[in-house]
């Protein structure tokens, strides 16, 4: 059985290890931020999100195609943190 603390290690390796450059800065910041505090469900989706391909993902961070309903809340807040994130670096 896997402990918590490699659980979250392991989601934030993946997170920043996604395949594709643009995700891995959507995810990993996000991740680094957020895994520690999530509850348990949230970090269910996170995980099954962590599964979906990058080519899916990032249309619907950009909200370019609606994101499943089981993701769309959790993806509607990365794509806000990712939003916030590059406002504040220009």
């Amino acid at each position: 059985m896997e402990t918590q603390e490699a659980r979250l290690k392991r989601m934030r390796m993946r997170s920043w290890r996604r395949g594709t450059k643009e995700m891995d800065l959507v995810l990993g910041p996000w991740a680094d931020a957020q895994l520690a505090q999530m509850d348990e469900a949230t970090l269910v989706t996170y995980d099954a999100l962590l599964e979906e391909n990058d080519q899916d993902l990032l249309p619907w961070v950009l909200g370019q195609r609606p994101a499943p309903a089981a993701l769309a809340g959790l993806i509607a807040e990365i794509g806000a943190f990712a939003r916030a994130r590059l406002e504040a670096s220009r």
